[in-house]
């Protein structure tokens, strides 16, 4: 079975946690939440409505590319949730496993802030989904990089990302 390296990735309420967990499931391997790595006072300056800056990103990056750098080297699959919003900071996460794949969530602005609007118990307020969407650079053609639209079903995504993994690796679906 080949070892995948997935990094799933997009602005605040494009579904990057429930569609990384259940792709992780389905491939039977970990998932490692990306927002937990946050520092207190990232999460602070968040829950105040203040966009993260490229220094405050840095050591959370830093701290993915490890989680990521320690699964390929121990040679186990992962599924790691990151906004990854810059190619700048796709290339930090490649430091750590130039393999991985980035699965890009996106959505029209109204599901994001609709799905923002309805979570609870999350630091991330819906004032900051303007800032995100801009700082979002779509993956070039070589970033390794599949695009989903979040208005499908988490079980429709996972399920084309599954069957894409498997026609590129040549193996059947788990």
């Amino acid at each position: 079975m080949p070892r995948h390296a997935l990094v799933v990735m997009g602005t605040a309420g494009a579904g990057k946690s429930r569609i990384g967990e259940a792709l992780a499931t389905s491939l039977q391997i970990p998932f490692i939440e990306g927002d937990a790595f946050h520092p207190p006072k990232n999460v602070a300056q968040m829950q105040a409505g203040i966009a993260l800056t490229d220094e405050n990103r840095q050591g959370w990056l830093l701290a993915l590319a490890a989680q990521l750098r320690d699964a390929r080297e121990r040679n186990r699959g992962v599924v790691l949730t990151c906004s990854a919003l810059r190619r700048r900071y796709r290339d930090v996460l490649r430091s750590g496993d130039a393999s991985i794949r980035f699965i890009l969530l996106h959505g029209n602005t109204a599901l994001l802030r609709e799905r923002l609007n309805a979570r609870t118990g999350h630091y991330m307020p819906v004032s900051l989904l303007d800032s995100q969407i801009s700082t979002l650079e779509t993956p070039s053609p070589d970033e390794n990089a599949w695009s989903y639209d979040a208005q499908q079903t988490p079980e429709e995504i996972v399920n084309a990302i599954i069957v894409r993994l498997h026609t590129e690796t040549g193996h059947p679906s788990p």
